[in-house]
């Protein structure tokens, strides 16, 4: 049995949750990704998925065998790179997590790095919460604001850039907010992010103000709440990639310009820092730089 198949075939089942699936990301046959899993199951004598006719999960084993395993085929990727020549390209699939405004941002430029690499594949993940990076197979994830799990490699790369804004349709009439303390009476639509929907912070430069929000309307995705504002719905704060045009454009207005959102830091978080194949380099240096040559993430 070549085991480092088998692994691989493993955490790409564990992934996708499905062998037609994990054959099909493969090229093998659905049958071939039976069989490598139930060898490696023999070769370490003990089942690592329950498998039913319409479900597939992870036993207590293979949840515990996932980082192991990731472990393992990192070092071998790390190895085959080290002994490649000196103009090695990255190639293989590089799954990328990011929040929703920064996926478009990235989704607009990542043609540019995939032209460089003909052999790499990036998976793009629009996920506003945390995910879990190994059990997900999750190569990279940006995360806004501090990262609390101690166990992962973080990384700050810039931060980010907010505005509150408002239709003009909805501020007609209003009294338009000059300070926090206008805000109370307004509606608000508020983006959930983490569990997080009912909190506003802004910041002078020199003070920081926290508001707890009464909103109308929460969402946990952070377009969803930008085009409830430009429908007039109410307040938001919303992440310069998402607002920038509209504001431009007139559709959205700019309330409180001298006293606006927090900045949050933009934090890449990744696994490990031992053996980081070639192919996710590529794609963090890329991340990178894409955010630096943006001046409001800087």
């Amino acid at each position: 049995m070549d085991i480092v198949s088998a692994l691989r075939t493993f955490l790409r089942v564990a992934e996708t949750k499905s062998f037609s699936a994990a054959a099909i990301d493969l090229d093998l046959t659905q049958p071939a990704v039976s069989r490598q899993v139930s060898a490696l199951e023999a070769h370490l004598n003990t089942r690592l998925l329950h498998r039913t006719t319409n479900a597939l999960a992870l036993t207590v084993e293979g949840e515990q065998m996932l980082p192991m395993a990731l472990r393992v085929i990192e070092a071998v990727e790390a190895l085959s790179e080290a002994g490649c020549a000196e103009g090695a390209t990255a190639s293989g699939k590089v799954r990328l997590s990011l929040p929703a405004p920064l996926g478009l941002y990235m989704s607009d430029r990542l043609s540019s790095l995939l032209e460089s690499h003909p052999a790499l594949t990036v998976d793009l993940i629009l996920r506003e919460e945390p995910s879990d990076l190994v059990a997900d197979a999750i190569d990279l994830e940006v995360r806004l604001g501090p990262v609390g799990d101690s166990s992962l490699m973080c990384r700050r790369i810039g931060w980010t850039t907010a505005f509150l804004v408002a239709s003009p349709c909805y501020l007609k009439g209003r009294d338009t907010p000059q300070a926090p303390q206008d805000i109370s009476g307004h509606c608000c639509i508020c983006y959930s992010r983490a569990g997080d929907g009912r909190s506003w912070s802004f910041s002078d430069g020199a003070d920081e103000v926290v508001l707890r929000i009464e909103p109308r309307l929460i969402a946990n995705n952070s377009m969803a709440v930008h085009r409830a504002t430009l429908a007039g719905g109410g307040l938001a704060v919303l992440s310069h990639i998402l607002a920038g045009p509209d504001i431009e454009a007139g559709r959205l207005v700019k309330v409180m310009p001298d006293f606006p959102p927090t900045r949050l830091p933009i934090n890449v978080v990744y696994p490990s820092r031992r053996n980081i194949p070639l192919r996710v380099t590529t794609v963090l240096d890329f991340l990178v730089q894409a955010v630096r040559d943006d001046a409001l993430m800087a």
